[in-house]
């Protein structure tokens, strides 16, 4: 299988909706106090705004889109802070028929040459509490825990 990391073209959208409604049932299946069912999670005129902005990618397998990955930039300055340039990676999404065949990995790979070539100073991404799979697989690339999120539910205050 012969797989390539590029831009997302308008012909990519019934693909990459399809995998972004698969993540968003997961997350809907783990956490349904937080998140609901939306399908299609995005239109076609959220795509077309994606499509203006180099900060989407998909993965290509012998012509079909068969991962989906969304990054943000950010710039941290403060008086608390040392400043610095973070390439955040804010959705790796890979259609479930294509799991663990190292689409992920090609994901990584493009994300730390973006890194190099743009000059930003970390990658960092955030990973939901119940997605064991993917957390294992960022540890195994290296990535380490910064912060944990916490929550009290209203239940449990009584």
């Amino acid at each position: 299988m012969e797989v390539i990391v590029r831009l997302p073209r308008l012909q990519d959208y019934e693909r990459v909706s399809k995998i972004m409604d698969q993540v968003q049932q997961l997350h809907v299946e783990w956490r349904p106090d937080v998140y609901k069912p939306a399908s299609p999670l995005i239109t076609m005129d959220m795509f077309e705004a994606i499509l203006k902005d180099e900060n989407w990618y998909v993965a290509e397998a012998d012509g079909v889109v068969v991962g989906v990955l969304e990054l943000l930039k950010r710039h941290v300055e403060s008086p608390a802070q040392v400043m610095k340039d973070v390439l955040f990676i804010s959705t790796m999404a890979v259609d479930e028929k294509y799991r663990g065949k190292g689409i992920g990995h090609l994901f990584f790979e493009k994300v730390k040459r973006l890194k190099q070539e743009k000059g930003y100073d970390t990658i960092e991404l955030q990973v939901n509490a119940k997605n064991r799979l993917a957390y294992e697989m960022y540890r195994k690339y290296g990535f380490t825990e910064k912060s944990i999120n916490m929550e009290l539910k209203e239940s449990a205050l009584g």
